[in-house]
């Protein structure tokens, strides 16, 4: 499905039903917008894997503009600020009142700047292996030159200079650097997720050439009214726990949880877990 908002078009997909019978009544979900990273890839990440969290709320995919099933437009404009401006454009275009808020990494970024910004319409945060300030940049690089090998060192040149030329050249970053996301990289089981996932080097280019440099919402946080919580992975190396920590004391009554067996895919090193931790603070009616 397409949504013609603002200045572009957004994809998006609904996995499961709003309106579900319970007992004598007919019961309504809450309805919670899964927030891809990156930014150059686009929702089909979370599939199937999130699906599950329908049993406890209609979920809302989407690619942000410029990427996967989205519309492509001036590269000047894939921007955090439009990323946010778009999701709540698609939330009026729904007709939705106060929504879950559940955003990755990139994905996180957006999720904290849109409850900021629209707390009146947030009725639960989860903030997933993300960042809230700049710095992470730094501290990733650092990380890299410890854990990483010479390959791994020598491609990220080209996330921190912004100079991906094309879509085979972030395929490849991504299949270089997957032991470092994930603690369970197996070289032997093939990467059925990057393999469906549609890249977009102009997004992840302009991110990382631009406005990554100087992003900080630290400052914020305080703004956010809806519970929260914040989920970390002990071994990240590029949004290092510390970030998740920095976040969770910025947000009035945070929730902190550290995954201590994961890297940066929490979803495929403690998945379970991790889907646990979301479904139980959904239902948490406090």
């Amino acid at each position: 499905m397409r949504a013609k908002i603002r200045d572009t078009e957004i994809y998006f997909d609904i996995s499961g039903a709003g309106l579900v019978p319970d007992g004598l009544r007919m019961r309504e979900k809450p309805v919670a917008f899964l927030i891809h990273g990156g930014p150059g890839v686009d929702h089909t990440s979370y599939k199937p894997r999130f699906s599950t969290l329908s049993d406890c709320a209609q979920l809302v995919y989407f690619d942000h503009r410029g990427q996967g099933r989205s519309a492509r437009g001036p590269k000047e404009t894939y921007t955090l600020d439009n990323n946010v401006e778009d999701m709540e454009a698609l939330r009026q275009y729904l007709g939705l009142d106060k929504i879950v808020v559940i955003g990755t990494s990139y994905g996180g970024m957006v999720a904290l700047t849109y409850s900021a910004r629209y707390p009146q319409n947030v009725s639960r945060l989860i903030a997933i292996a993300t960042t809230a300030e700049s710095r992470f940049l730094e501290q990733a690089k650092e990380n890299l030159a410890e854990k990483g090998t010479p390959e791994q060192i020598a491609i990220a040149q080209k996330l921190w200079e912004g100079n991906f030329t094309n879509e085979s050249e972030l395929r490849e970053y991504m299949e270089i650097m997957r032991p470092l996301y994930s603690l369970k990289y197996n070289p032997n089981t093939p990467n059925k997720t990057w393999n469906r996932t549609i890249f977009s080097p102009d997004a992840i280019n302009v991110a990382f050439n631009g406005f990554l440099r100087t992003y900080n919402i630290l400052d914020q946080l305080d703004k956010i009214t809806a519970p929260t919580l914040v989920i970390g992975a002990r071994h990240d190396w590029i949004c290092a726990p510390e970030f998740s920590e920095n976040i969770a004391k910025a947000i009035p009554n945070a929730q902190l949880k550290i995954f201590e067996n994961s890297g940066h895919l929490i979803r495929l090193d403690q998945p379970e877990a991790l889907l646990k931790s979301i479904r139980d603070f959904i239902n948490d009616s406090n």
